[in-house]
């Protein structure tokens, strides 16, 4: 468990990098083939996480159920983020997995409701959401990633 924590902590510290080296006009902006930004995926990962891990252990969430509502699955990117939500999400990246691993730790994660993802996967267990969640978080990137390349050709257009 502790290598699954280190690499989404590790996947963290990147996502919380571009989040930070990314100019606001290229976090908000949706290029054109695509249907959300650099700010909503690295927003949703972190609500994604919450909903999955503790939520679904019937303990509270580190993140408000606004954010929840704004970056949940199925929702769309509004084009907006306040320098107060920027930096709110930027500590929210870190220390929500620094938490979990503490949590986890002292045994907090003792239920949990089954659930089975969008992609058909079985999550009965917290380790079956820490690890479905690592997953996720990679895909993600891979999209984060996309974007930036649709955005750099764009602007060299």
């Amino acid at each position: 468990m502790e290598n699954l924590l280190n690499i989404t902590l590790q996947n963290r510290r990147l996502l919380h990098s571009l989040l930070l080296r990314t100019p606001r006009e290229s976090l908000l902006k949706i290029p054109d083939g695509f249907s959300n930004n650099i700010w909503w995926n690295i927003a949703h990962v972190v609500v994604t996480q919450q909903l999955l891990v503790y939520r679904r252990s019937g303990l509270p969430m580190l993140v408000d159920t606004e954010l929840v509502e704004k970056f949940k699955k199925g929702t769309v990117p509004d084009g907006t983020a306040s320098d107060e939500e920027i930096e709110r999400l930027s500590a929210l990246l870190l220390t929500t997995i620094e938490k979990t691993r503490t949590d986890y730790r002292e045994n907090v994660f003792q239920e949990y409701m089954a659930y089975e993802t969008s992609t058909k996967a079985q999550l009965n267990n917290v380790v079956d959401a820490l690890s479905f969640n690592l997953y996720h978080e990679g895909l993600h990137l891979g999209s984060i990633l996309a974007l930036r390349k649709a955005l750099a050709r764009e602007s060299a257009a």
